[in-house]
């Protein structure tokens, strides 16, 4: 009888009691594009849909023993991280990943919840930026965390465009600079390579509250893409047409009283065979 594997990915986030963001909205969205997902938990935020009310840390040491108990057995082909709320958290993740070969990593800066809270410390950006930004394959930041993490103000597309070669310079190879808070009927996201070559995505933008854990959901996608064997550009492309069909497949759809999550079941695949 012939033995097989699945492609894998780790997801590395925080937790989201309501399930619309975090590893919960990272395994729903690795599961449906055919991979399977192992997770290490990093910090665990009290929410639901209407915003996040408090943030319980986890301790150091069990986050890098779960790295650890992961990488030694269930070997991924690409990992997602996000949600690295302090400069411990960034150098313990860091540090830990150093011992193992390189494997393909997709970073979400998860900064700013779609309802607008802020979640990290002011003094953990420059430990991403000198951590986590060299070890990163690609970033995702949206246009709020885009202007955090470039010292300006990100509202227009020529904004991003500005900010994108900014946050370049700083030490990363690629960026997703995703454009959903873009006030227009179409959403432009900027990729930016490290060769300096640029690209654009564009899609329609739906009214709808449901877009809970759209970034989760998009920088999980091109993680299991990746390990899927896509190429990085041509999984960045394949991720953002899975949120864009996620978001319009649950634009209508009444789960909770705020923000909505995305419908990430929309067309699943089975597990892949390898």
């Amino acid at each position: 009888m012939k033995k097989y594997t699945y492609p894998s990915v780790l997801t590395i986030a925080g937790f989201d009691s309501s399930g619309g963001a975090g590893i919960q909205a990272d395994i729903k969205t690795i599961s449906a594009l055919g991979c399977y997902a192992t997770s290490v938990l990093t910090a665990l935020p009290v929410q639901n849909t209407m915003g996040v009310r408090k943030i319980y840390p986890i301790p150091m040491e069990a986050v890098a023993d779960q790295i650890e108990a992961v990488l030694d057995d269930i070997v991924p082909q690409a990992i997602k991280i996000g949600m690295v709320h302090t400069s411990l958290l960034v150098e313990t993740i860091a540090n830990t990943l150093n011992k193992y070969p390189k494997i393909p990593i997709v970073f979400d800066p998860v900064m700013v919840a779609t309802s607008g809270h802020r979640l990290i410390e002011e003094e953990t950006i420059d430990t991403i930026v000198k951590k986590l930004f060299p070890m990163a394959d690609v970033i995702t930041p949206n246009m709020d965390e885009a202007s955090i993490l470039a010292g300006m103000d990100v509202k227009t597309l020529e904004d991003m465009q500005a900010a994108g070669k900014k946050i370049l310079r700083s030490g990363c190879k690629n960026i997703l600079l995703k454009g959903g808070h873009q006030e227009s009927p179409t959403v432009t996201s900027l990729f930016f390579d490290e060769n300096g070559q640029q690209y654009s995505f564009e899609t329609e933008k739906f009214i709808t509250n449901n877009t809970h854990g759209s970034g989760c959901s998009l920088s999980s996608a091109i993680a299991a893409y990746i390990a899927r064997g896509e190429e990085l550009l041509k999984a960045v492309e394949l991720a953002q047409n899975y949120v864009f069909e996620a978001i319009k497949q649950g634009k209508d759809v009444i789960t909770g009283k705020g923000n909505g999550p995305l419908n990430h079941f929309f067309n699943p695949n089975k597990l892949i065979k390898k």
